[in-house]
């Protein structure tokens, strides 16, 4: 896949998709996100973290995704890439079917495309402050952009022991869990999301809309 780096681009090999899920490190938060998510019907996971292997080709730069039905929705993940021995940092959205995930988990995680954003950092650049970077997600309701996700990831597991206890290789990437939704999580048809750097005053940006596709029975 086509990234770019300070303006460059760069070529990254992604062979095999990984998705983290429950990787929340304060353990009241991790039963926060169970209990949002069992009010929709999905079943409590049979362990924390888990790590669902999903097909490469959900991972996909686009402004607009297609979906089955209207019960789907996005969550602001940061995003690791380990290609040629080396590992980057980007975002991603873990778009999911919620009418499927209280079916499986597993399969609502294979069934949508992750958009991810076309930039990336080198990890090492920000591996000693990565607990300030801030995650921030905004979802278009009634014609208004609403805040609906927001934090730094000192609310997620250590991005190196996420990526330890994965199992990924070279030429992977995962998208390594989310945070809590403000106000529950629902469906939109637009995202605006970033991965904000304070200390460097820079930021990676993803934005992207939804398009619905009817139901056949």
């Amino acid at each position: 896949m086509k990234f770019y780096h300070s303006g460059s681009e760069i070529d990254l090999t992604v062979e095999h998709l990984y998705v983290a899920g429950w990787t929340g490190r304060n353990a009241d938060a991790v039963q926060h996100h169970i209990d949002e998510l069992a009010e929709i019907g999905v079943a409590p996971p049979s362990e924390v973290p888990l790590y669902y292997r999903v097909s490469r080709s959900l991972l996909v730069h686009a402004n607009t995704i297609e979906v089955l039905g209207p019960e789907t929705s996005g969550e602001v993940e940061p995003l690791i890439i380990q290609s040629a021995g080396a590992l980057w940092l980007g975002l991603a959205s873990d778009h999911t079917d919620r009418g499927l995930e209280a079916y499986s988990v597993a399969a609502s995680k294979q069934i949508c495309a992750k958009p991810a954003a076309k930039d990336v950092w080198r990890l090492c650049e920000v591996d000693a402050d990565l607990d300030t970077l801030i995650l921030h997600c905004s979802i278009k309701e009634d014609g208004n952009w609403v805040s609906y996700q927001v934090g730094a990831l000192s609310n997620i597991l250590p991005l190196q022991k996420l990526i330890s206890r994965s199992g990924m290789g070279d030429n992977s990437a995962m998208l390594c869990g989310t945070l809590g939704a403000i106000g529950g999580v629902r469906p939109s048809h637009a995202y605006k999301m970033e991965l904000e750097d304070p200390k460097r005053n820079r930021r990676i940006t993803l934005e992207y809309s939804v398009r619905k596709l009817p139901t056949v029975l």
